[in-house]
């Protein structure tokens, strides 16, 4: 064993090795069964669950383990539930889709699972060295899974087009890094926080901010680091689309706020005025292009990346509530656009490709459940209350107010009713406009419980928040408690 490495460091990253040892496993079972065994999906269901039952003895640690590579808190147990439970929900939504595609089980849901392994371990990660393996292990697995489908043209060019412009944005942020490594002397966000103290002048401080900040605003797809999410979530398969939107979304802001709340407290005013900036910009530029979108996942990708900008709200805001909003929206956010997603994939039929608007014509009356649905996930995208995206914004929102931001939340407010447009274009096709023809959308009893989870969550959410407030906020206070002290001077 390693020097300095102990038994109890295994213990502590037990999930992450329960997830590994389960995708292996899954590996043997593929090579065991036919081709296209539905077998499989249940198998991932299996590991994704003994993941979380892992989890459960973790529920109040905070510990430092692996030489300061990880910290095992609230913050990154709240990250990790958000991510199994997209992962579980992802799995699915893609039994019927992979039999349609004629594509094959076992690779996707490998894949599948090690991305949730790399997102696990970008947001336990206070070290840099450890979130650029966690962030690759995810990036990787997703360039993969966005050109799954071979011979479908769309789906090889997303998958060139999210590897190149992804190999970029690795380099500015590695650039970056560099910097804060040759500043400080350490790769550890903590031990950083504390040597940077009195040196918020550097140039190159503020030069390895801005690069750290660019590169990361990919991984965020938000504006003007935005140019590959429409193309990447248009070609790249659905249910992968789905889970890309939510899962490396989600993992990217938890890697954001341990760089930054952790890493740079004493460097919040300037990361802090970045992000005002690209707020504003992205929220505004991804419900503007979004508006004129005929194409069901391009126009969920320009809302993706409008919601981004929401999110970044709680960045700008930097203290415990607007750290708490943000994980907030999150885990609602992931239930309103898996859910989505889940009815796109539904209309996926061997003669229809059923990602365009005119798809969904008459809905309501070919698949009425599916409809209801998608109008309850519109109306949540939208803030419309008493849905849990109602309450995900108005929390946001008003952690903006009290953190002396007013101003940028009646422009999230603003933005949020131009958004209302194309949410609502869709509910009206869906009821009003004539059937198309072609052959009729089935959801399968795997799509059914994904849809009901989901539409359960938003309203549920919607109606009693309190206890998932509760648990953001208990996490919200184990995020580097000394660099949220600080950052909020």
């Amino acid at each position: 064993m390693p020097p300095g490495i102990s038994l109890s460091d295994f213990y502590y990253i037990l999930p992450e090795i329960v997830l590994t040892a389960g995708a292996l496993v899954l590996l043997v079972v593929d090579a065991r069964l036919p081709r296209g065994s539905r077998a499989l999906t249940w198998v991932t269901m299996a590991v994704l669950l003994a993941t979380a039952v892992s989890l459960v003895p973790f529920r109040n640690t905070d510990v430092e383990v692996s030489q300061g590579l990880l910290a095992v808190d609230q913050f990154a147990l709240f990250f990790k539930v958000v991510f199994l439970v997209a992962a579980a929900m992802t799995v699915l939504m893609s039994e019927r889709y992979l039999q349609v595609e004629g594509a094959s089980f076992g690779e996707y849901y490998f894949l599948i699972l090690c991305s949730t392994l790399g997102m696990m371990i970008m947001a336990g990660s206070i070290d840099l060295i450890s979130a650029f393996v966690g962030l690759e292990t995810m990036a990787v697995s997703f360039y993969i899974l966005a050109g799954f489908i071979k011979p479908n043209q769309r789906s090889n060019e997303a998958a060139v087009k999210y590897f190149l412009l992804g190999a970029f944005s690795l380099g500015i942020l590695l650039y970056g890094m560099s910097i804060l490594y040759g500043v400080s002397g350490t790769t550890n966000l903590r031990t950083m926080a504390t040597v940077f103290v009195g040196h918020e002048r550097n140039p190159l401080l503020v030069l390895a901010v801005i690069l750290v900040v660019a590169g990361m605003e990919f991984k965020i797809a938000a504006v003007p680091f935005h140019m590959w999410a429409p193309d990447v979530y248009e070609g790249a398969p659905t249910p992968v689309t789905a889970f890309l939107s939510v899962g490396s979304k989600a993992a990217s802001f938890a890697m954001l706020l341990r760089i930054f709340v952790e890493g740079l407290p004493s460097m919040d005013a300037d990361w802090r005025l970045l992000f005002e900036m690209l707020a504003i910009v992205t929220m505004t530029v991804g419900n503007v292009a979004a508006l004129t979108q005929s194409n069901l996942k391009r126009m969920l990708a320009y809302s993706s990346i409008a919601h981004a900008g929401y999110l970044l709200i709680g960045v700008v805001a930097g203290t415990p509530r607007g750290i708490s909003a943000m994980l907030i929206y999150l885990l609602i956010y992931s239930f309103m656009q898996l859910g989505a997603f889940a009815v796109i994939v539904m209309m996926r039929r061997k003669d229809v490709v059923g990602d365009e608007l005119k798809d969904l014509s008459g809905l309501y009356h070919r698949q009425p459940f599916a409809a209801f649905a998608m109008l309850v996930f519109m109306l949540s995208l939208g803030g419309i209350p008493p849905t849990a995206g109602f309450m995900g914004k108005l929390w946001l929102f008003g952690a903006a107010i009290d953190a002396g931001y007013v101003w940028l939340a009646v422009i999230g407010v603003l933005n949020s009713a131009v958004s209302l447009y194309y949410y609502l274009r869709i509910v009206v096709f869906m009821y009003l406009k004539k059937e198309t023809i072609g052959s009729e959308p089935t959801l399968s009893p795997a799509l059914t419980l994904t849809l009901g989870v989901a539409v359960a969550a938003t309203l549920v959410l919607g109606v009693y928040p309190g206890l998932l407030f509760d648990l953001a906020e208990a996490s919200a206070r184990t995020l580097g408690a000394s660099g949220v002290t600080a950052a909020i001077r």
